[in-house]
This record gives structure tokens, C-alpha cells and sequence, in this order.
């Protein structure tokens, strides 16, 4: 995949991920599109992970499986970046 496609395939998935999250995720269109593309490595990594019971760093293609898989993987980020940067009182 080239680097357009990563873009897109990461504001998509960020943006369907936090639409998906509840609550105030904070952060600007290159958060969201950065979530999302961490997010799509993360999904292909566990994608193919399943699939073959290889771990290798893969990102998703632009299909609609890789989409879905890029989503799940930014609601991961996500969760993730909201559990790092919490506050603690």
C-alpha cells in the first residue's frame, strides 16, 4: 500500500472510530487520522496474526475488510490513548 492510501484508509478509520467511542477523545483531523493509522497497523498485525498465527507488522489494504479491520484497530488506539493520557489525581 502507498502512503495516500494509508491517509485515507487512516481518516477513515479515525473518524468511524471515534464516532464509534463514546466520550470527548480531543485532538484535531491529524490526531484523528494518526489514531487511525496506528490503528490500521494494529488490525492487520492482529488480522494476520489470526489468520496465519504469524505475527508480522501489516497494515490493512483498502477493501471492506480492511476497513473494518482498521476501525477495530483505531478503537484499540483509541482506548489505548485515552488510557495513557488520563490524569492522574
Amino acid at each position: 500500500m502507498t502512503i495516500i492510501s494509508w491517509i485515507i484508509l487512516g481518516l477513515l478509520a479515525g473518524a468511524i472510530a471515534k464516532t464509534i467511542v463514546p466520550g470527548y477523545q480531543g485532538g484535531n483531523w491529524l490526531a484523528t487520522m494518526l489514531l487511525g493509522i496506528i490503528g490500521s497497523f494494529i488490525g492487520g498485525t492482529l488480522h494476520l496474526f489470526i489468520e496465519t498465527g504469524t505475527l508480522e507488522l501489516t497494515a490493512s489494504d483498502l477493501s471492506v475488510m480492511g476497513v473494518f479491520v482498521a476501525v477495530l484497530g483505531a478503537i484499540v488506539a483509541i482506548y489505548l490513548y485515552g488510557t495513557m493520557s488520563r490524569r492522574r489525581l
